[in-house]
């Protein structure tokens, strides 16, 4: 990786990152929103018991080695072609795995439609064996702008085929082609725009040195990701598909928006962290700059979207979607919380530190766990709230490490973004005192959107946040450079 980090060379990295995001979530807001309108909340609650398994397993296919090569100093080629050829095997003896539990998982819930749905969604595997190499070298070169053209046409040509498809009343299958189909274009883009191909070369002694690093980050992720699934697997199992898809679809409104803002600064971050990771005071400026700035950017949208809930789910979704209101409220607030969780957690990687990251972990779901074996005798909104209670604790675990690791404790975490937490408030309430007003939902909707955003900024301005200018500034020296 080329050591010439500099400002303009990072923020236009992000600038890219969040051009991908943006662009690729953006298209896929709206597929959603269409496919949500042809399609039945139980479509989505078969697809949704499905991907806990291939998400569980593509955590095993990238093995946290992916990370490993971005963290790694001097990663060579003898590096990228041992963990490439290591991902295609994992996907290989993972899928026959899936393919053959397939009907005991149908059985389990009592739905056959499954059996073929897993084993033909499981292909995604081996695209995630492709893309994870091609995502570590574009994360270390710092070459997001490759990113963008392969998200935002995969995305596109999916969006068009789940579409049509669910058009032609293919049901859940077109949910399944989608998936297919976005994986299958983003791997072939990637192929054609990035210059990386596996060589014939593979050394034990490399896949155990970045194992080493990267089997802390892959247990963290299974636990993590167990704690997700298992979530889902308990509202499947108790409830029903139905009532599974609300709780997914008022997650995912939310999740788009985060994943999209804060999501672009914490990928630009770890290659740039671990860039100077000799250097804990730079790594202290950075960590604190993109806690300051993500959380100027998802304090007032996360306020904002738990308001407008209910008339955007009318006015986007139909209906026939207002179950998934109050799981989308709840959600916006735990998602708020995302800003510190990830800078802290990022810093960490990038310092080296992979065995605190999976103590953190353990740690972390140990309590997440206990909530949840009390909160589901409550009911599914109580598992919700619980996920918000985990959601705060772990934003104390997760900053503790660098108190001592960079002299940032909690307090002054919390000193940064507490300016954005109480205009973000203010706007809220002023927002939803604007409900009152009697006019139609589409109206009322869009008069509330134009004041929040004049009304934050207005407020950012007046009171001369120093977030608010330096991102200003950011975006003037930015564009004078094009």
């Amino acid at each position: 990786m080329k050591n010439d980090i500099t400002n303009i060379r990072v923020l236009s990295s992000l600038f890219w990152k969040l051009m991908e995001r943006g662009g690729a979530h953006g298209i896929q807001f709206i597929v959603q929103i269409i496919l949500a309108r042809l399609l039945l909340p139980e479509d989505y609650g078969i697809i949704a018991l499905v991907v806990i398994f291939t998400s569980f397993a593509g955590v095993f296919v990238q093995s946290g080695l992916n990370t490993a090569l971005v963290q790694k100093k001097n990663a060579d080629e003898a590096d990228f072609s041992s963990v490439f050829y290591l991902s295609l095997f994992i996907a290989c003896l993972i899928y026959i795995i899936l393919f053959l539990a397939a009907p005991f998982i149908a059985a389990f819930y009592e739905e056959p439609q499954i059996i073929s749905v897993l084993r033909v969604l499981s292909i995604t595997l081996f695209f995630g064996a492709f893309n994870s190499i091609q995502n570590a070298v574009v994360s270390r070169n710092l070459q997001f702008k490759k990113l963008f053209f392969s998200s935002t046409g995969a995305i596109l040509v999916s969006g068009i085929v789940g579409i049509y498809m669910a058009y032609a009343a293919f049901g859940v299958w077109a949910l399944v082609g989608q998936q297919l189909v976005n994986q299958l274009f983003v791997t072939l883009i990637l192929w054609f725009t990035i210059k990386w191909r596996p060589h014939l070369l593979f050394s034990l002694g490399r896949v155990k040195s970045l194992f080493s690093y990267g089997w802390k980050i892959l247990v963290s992720t299974l636990i993590d990701t167990a704690y997700q699934d298992i979530r889902s697997l308990i509202i499947g199992k108790m409830y029903n598909p139905a009532m599974l898809g609300f709780f997914n679809r008022g997650q995912q409104f939310p999740g788009i928006i985060v994943a999209n803002i804060n999501g672009s600064i914490q990928s630009v971050m770890l290659p740039v962290l671990a860039s100077q990771q000799d250097n804990r005071l730079r790594v202290k400026h950075m960590m604190r700059r993109a806690i300051i700035t993500s959380s100027f950017i998802v304090f007032p949208m996360m306020v904002g979207l738990a308001l407008i809930a209910e008339p955007l789910v009318k006015l986007l979704l139909t209906d026939k979607w207002l179950p998934c209101v109050p799981f989308l409220q709840i959600f916006s607030v735990s998602y708020a919380l995302w800003p510190i969780h990830t800078a802290n957690l990022q810093a960490i990687k990038a310092l080296g530190y992979s065995d605190v990251f999976l103590k953190l972990e353990i740690i972390k779901k140990i309590m997440a766990f206990s909530i949840l074996a009390v909160t589901v005798f409550y009911g599914i909104y109580a598992i919700a709230l619980g996920q918000v209670l985990s959601g705060i604790i772990s934003s104390f675990i997760n900053s503790y490490p660098n108190k001592e690791l960079l002299n940032y404790s909690y307090k002054e975490q919390w000193s940064d973004i507490y300016p954005s937490l109480l205009l973000s408030l203010v706007m809220g309430a002023v927002v939803y005192s604007l409900k009152w007003l009697g006019m139609s939902v589409l109206i009322t909707l869009i008069i509330q959107v134009c004041v929040g955003v004049i009304i934050y900024i207005g407020m950012a301005w007046m009171f001369k946040l120093e977030c608010f200018t330096y991102l200003f500034n950011t975006a003037k020296s930015l564009f004078s450079q094009r």
